[in-house]
């Protein structure tokens, strides 16, 4: 499900580009490391974080942790991402610790060993 995948990878990277705040270097990582007992693909950014009572609500349909006018997302972008990853049997979740501290968007989809 390439289309869907692509859309899901481009929602992160366009997430965290956008809110890197005025992040003097800004840095995006991605890549897979182990996590929870298994593989996990993640997106990281040194951006402006988010608090641990946003965390729980982040995948929610409609929501904008900013109330900021220049912000033009709707609250679907990371909803969106949670159902893409869930409809190919995966988990998302994020880290973050806390406002100012960048985040870490983790998820795991099924893997197949082809060696």
């Amino acid at each position: 499900d390439r289309v869907r995948l692509c859309m899901m990878m481009q929602n992160l990277l366009e997430n965290a580009i956008k809110y890197m705040g005025e992040q003097p270097a800004p840095r995006i990582e991605v890549g897979v490391a182990e996590a929870n007992g298994g593989r996990a693909c993640y997106v990281r950014d040194n951006g402006i974080g988010i608090s641990r009572e946003n965390q729980k609500k982040i995948f929610d349909l409609f929501t904008r942790l900013s109330e900021d006018d220049d912000d033009s997302g709707a609250g679907i972008g990371l909803a969106l991402v949670k159902r893409i990853i869930k409809l190919h049997g995966g988990r998302i979740w994020v880290e973050s610790a806390g406002e100012g501290q960048g985040s870490i968007f983790w998820f795991t989809l099924p893997w197949e060993d082809t060696a």
